[in-house]
């Protein structure tokens, strides 16, 4: 086979980026433009993905007289625009069906149901039932600890603080020139008080 056989050089190397260019492309569609098209312009409002072929020369052409808005009023583009911020989707407020009406029936079925302590669904913050005062219940170890502190189960958490940071002062050694009994009684209060802290009253 010889070198410069034209078989060859058809099978071996590559053809031509340009002439390749140009073999594949649509002729442009100017009027009276036979040159190869190798840009796409878009053909425009309601013709949304359709393109036109152009030349270089004529697709810059073209560009500069383009006009998606064209034939739309002031009022028409100023509601595409607003329309476009949502890609075109319908869109409401919450707590507004899509017909625009408020769902009263909804929310008073759910207003019945549901606890709604931070108004979610805007029927208007309703206190929380009371609950009615139940006594604690209180064991033997916590009515010793109760009775070491001087006071009753219905004292509350800063109450019980209070009544041990003062049996503390009052019985530390140091408050009492050591002495011994005082140095008992001050461990008592400080068992007391881990007793009615594990039981959940402080």
């Amino acid at each position: 086979m010889k070198l410069d056989s034209k078989l060859f050089d058809r099978i071996r190397i590559k053809p031509d980026p340009a002439r390749r260019e140009r073999d594949g492309l649509p002729p442009c569609e100017w009027p009276g433009c036979g040159e190869r098209a190798p840009h796409r312009a878009p053909m425009g409002r309601h013709r949304e993905g359709e393109y036109h072929r152009f030349c270089l020369e004529h697709v810059k052409q073209y560009n500069q007289s383009y006009n998606y808005f064209a034939g739309m009023s002031d009022a028409s583009v100023a509601a595409f625009q607003r329309d476009a911020l949502t890609g075109h989707r319908p869109t409401w407020k919450v707590g507004v069906d899509q017909a625009g009406s408020r769902q009263a029936a909804s929310k008073r079925a759910t207003a019945k149901t549901t606890r709604d302590p931070f108004d979610l669904f805007g029927g208007g913050r309703a206190p929380a039932p009371e609950q009615p005062e139940t006594a604690r219940p209180v064991s033997a170890i916590v009515r010793r600890a109760l009775d070491t502190f001087d006071i009753e189960a219905s004292a509350t958490a800063v109450e019980i603080k209070a009544r041990y940071k003062l049996l503390v002062k009052r019985h530390h050694p140091d408050a009492n020139g050591g002495d011994r009994a005082s140095e008992e009684r001050l461990r008592q209060v400080i068992q007391a008080y881990g007793v009615l802290k594990g039981a959940g009253f402080c």
